[in-house]
């Protein structure tokens, strides 16, 4: 996904990527995934009968456990999920949800993959537990398959990530994905939670095709999709589905904003996400991407400022990636205001930011050198204007807009000497 900057470099507006988890012990994923097993086998009752997808009074003592989720309070969501998992080991709903804790935790920086393992045993548990309820019990076979589903789906999203680049088991995934997505799907009168798979199918097998033609090949076996209705079905899922209202929204956001022009509602979103879970890094930063896009720089200002001073403080899920975010709005906002030392400031904050996540090839990177440049070029210093230059040809690629750039200012420099 790209999303305009809104600065213009060499009369040219520039578009930078917004989207580019300890590793857990032998003993700790079996003290994880044998209890799991074990209670799954001895847990289901011959008369399981609920589907506890739309089960009201699970889902009222699920509430607050799930705003604690998403407001990352994830000690008190864990302590609720647990609890839920001790009532209802026979079902995949609770191994799902502590999944849904350590995807979270990888949310604000997907480079770290300190909770990549633990994410992926309780993946592995919710399909195991699913995989039983699928065989066994055909009343919830329906349901079984959302969560196989659902459950393959995260896996091959973690695997296609461009940190992990394991395409083959990212293909495997999606593949089971797609096979038990066909099973739930036209269900939805049972839960509008197995609406969400269908809705992300929908978009995304017309939207590859279009934007990546030589993958249409790939997808002529698949039923075909719906952009259109894919649209109005994940609207219909942030509106009415429970456990993944949510997360449908936040594809619904990214959508809108990266792909189908629609700013205003993806900003509308992104403001209902980041007021109703204020200490979610990801939507804290993806507010103040939407204000500054948005040209409302006076509140982007607040917001940066105050992500800043959040990783400052250590707070939870508040690192580099979002402090990179940050200061470069700062610094373009400052150096619109013409006032360069705090632009200065903002950007050097980026660069040292990127740099602690080794993302020196990022768009915000190498514009903030560029940015430096060109104000130590306004500032009559051309020896630093040049080192800013340089950086910049070090470390991106010689395709980037940035590496042209650069070496454009250089050649000027060069001939005003």
């Amino acid at each position: 996904m790209t999303q305009q900057s809104g600065k213009v470099f060499n009369n040219t507006k520039i578009q930078f990527t917004f989207l580019k988890p300890s590793v857990v012990t032998i003993v700790g994923l079996f003290l994880l995934v044998v209890p799991f097993k074990l209670k799954a086998q001895n847990a289901i009752k011959k008369d399981t009968t609920i589907i506890l997808l739309s089960d009201f009074r699970v889902q009222l003592e699920c509430t607050q456990a799930l705003n604690d989720l998403y407001n990352f309070k994830f000690d008190n969501a864990e302590a609720k999920f647990r609890s839920l998992k001790t009532e209802y080991g026979w079902h995949p709903l609770p191994y799902f949800l502590m999944g849904l804790i350590e995807w979270w935790k990888i949310m604000p920086n997907t480079s770290d993959k300190s909770h990549d393992d633990t994410f992926l045993v309780y993946m592995d548990s919710t399909i195991n537990v699913a995989e039983r309820l699928y065989d066994d019990y055909p009343a919830n076979k329906v349901e079984a398959a959302f969560f196989l589903a659902a459950a393959y789906g995260f896996k091959g999203r973690l695997y296609s990530d461009e940190e992990r680049k394991q395409w083959r088991k990212a293909a495997s995934a999606g593949k089971d994905a797609l096979a038990y997505l066909d099973e739930s799907r036209g269900y939805h009168n049972l839960s509008p939670e197995l609406l969400f798979g269908d809705a992300l199918y929908n978009y995304f097998s017309v939207w590859v095709p279009e934007n990546y033609p030589a993958l249409k090949p790939v997808l002529w076996f698949f039923r075909k999709g719906d952009k259109a209705l894919g649209l109005k079905q994940l609207k219909e899922v942030s509106y009415n589905a429970f456990y993944t209202r949510i997360e449908a929204m936040v594809w619904l956001m990214r959508i809108l904003n990266s792909y189908e022009n629609d700013q205003l509602q993806a900003f509308q979103i992104s403001k209902y996400l980041n007021e109703n879970y204020p200490d979610n890094p990801f939507f804290h930063r993806y507010y103040a991407r939407m204000l500054y896009s948005m040209g409302r720089f006076g509140e982007a200002e607040m917001v940066c400022k105050d992500i800043l001073a959040r990783i400052d403080n250590g707070m939870l899920g508040y690192e580099a990636t979002s402090g990179r975010y940050a200061a470069f709005f700062l610094g373009q906002i400052y150096e619109n205001r013409k006032n360069l030392e705090e632009s200065k400031k903002y950007y050097k904050q980026c660069l040292a930011f990127a740099e602690q996540i080794d993302a020196t090839d990022s768009g915000y990177y190498l514009y903030s050198l560029i940015s430096l440049g060109e104000i130590a070029e306004k500032q009559g210093d051309k020896a630093e204007a040049r080192k800013y230059f340089k950086q910049v040809k070090e470390n991106a690629n010689r395709k980037d807009e940035a590496f042209k750039d650069a070496k454009k200012r250089l050649k000027k420099l060069e001939k005003g000497d």
